[in-house]
Order: structure tokens, then C-alpha cells, then sequence
């Protein structure tokens, strides 16, 4: 492209350079690039899953009452709801809202960064990519996710371990099946 062309260009042209290869980030490391895109991805997707979720649990409260349409048996703590949501003002209820879906966000994107980082290194150091490297980064993803945890216990941290390990494991050896 000319130098009188710079006015004409449009979004697709300025979006170009980020194809699959370049990525959003270049920080001047593949590893790092990969765990800084990661956690942003993720910590996007961990936002809108937390907003969207007490949205519906709000619309379902008011268009059934207290309960929410939900069975007897799954209370309000079980829905995971943001402590505060139902303050006596609209900003107390946004504040919490806000707070509540950040440290939401934050644990999706830590935990996707901090998986797509061990799973880099991994395969680096030993060489290779198979189900072992995801098996282990999935372990330690799992465990330190449960550490964020309010109510981290030893068993649930050990269960969310073994939980990772299996999930990411059975993805590793799925790709390419489906």
C-alpha cells in the first residue's frame, strides 16, 4: 500500500497482521505471549459467565419469587450468588456485581494462564506434547484454582487436582477424534 493509501484503509486491513500465527501479544516470548493471551481470553469469558448468571438468577427471583423457580433442595448459596448483590441501593448491588464478577474473571484467567504456561513449558523441557504434559498442568492448574477457593480443605484440593489432570488429559487425547 501507498502512503496515499493510508486513509482508505479498513478494518480488515488493520486487523491483518493478527492472524492465528502473530497472536494479540508480542512480548517478546512465545511463553509469555501464549499466557498473556490466555488470560485474557479466559478472564473475558469468566466475566461474562459471571454477569450473565446473576442475570438470570435476578430475572428468575422476580418472575417466580425468593426461590427462583429452582428446586427446594438448591439455595441461594449453592446458585453461587455475589454476596451483597441485593444491597438496600442500586450501588451497593452494582459494587458487588462489579467485585464479584473481577474476582471471578481473575480466577478463569489465572488458571487458563497458568495452564497454557505449563503446558508450553512442558513441552519444551521434555520435548514432546502428549497426554503426561497435560495430565500434570491440569493438576497443578486444578489444585491451585481450589486454592482461591474461600473454603479451601485439603480434600478439595486434592479432588481438584485429580478433577484437572482427568479433564485435561481426556481433551489431550480427544483432539483430533472429534
Amino acid at each position: 500500500m501507498g502512503g496515499n493509501n493510508l486513509e482508505t484503509r479498513s478494518l480488515i486491513d488493520e486487523l491483518r497482521p493478527f492472524d492465528k500465527t502473530a497472536g494479540l501479544f508480542d512480548l517478546g516470548h512465545p511463553l509469555l505471549n501464549r499466557v498473556a493471551e490466555s488470560f485474557v481470553k479466559a478472564a473475558g469469558i469468566g466475566a461474562i459467565q459471571a454477569v450473565s448468571r446473576e442475570a438470570y438468577f435476578t430475572a428468575t427471583e422476580s418472575a417466580s419469587g425468593d426461590n427462583g423457580g429452582m428446586p427446594p433442595g438448591i439455595g441461594v448459596s449453592r446458585r453461587n450468588r455475589f454476596q451483597d448483590f441485593k444491597g438496600e441501593t442500586n450501588k451497593k448491588s452494582i459494587e458487588a456485581l462489579v467485585k464479584g464478577s473481577g474476582k471471578e474473571s481473575l480466577q478463569w484467567g489465572l488458571a487458563a494462564g497458568m495452564y497454557s504456561g505449563l503446558t508450553y513449558g512442558l513441552k519444551e523441557a521434555r520435548g514432546v506434547h502428549d497426554w503426561k504434559n497435560s495430565a500434570m498442568a491440569g493438576a497443578v492448574t486444578g489444585a491451585a484454582l481450589a486454592l482461591t477457593s474461600d473454603d479451601s480443605s485439603h480434600e478439595q484440593i486434592v479432588q481438584c487436582a485429580i478433577t484437572g489432570a482427568a479433564i485435561s488429559t481426556a481433551a489431550n487425547l480427544l483432539t483430533g477424534i472429534f
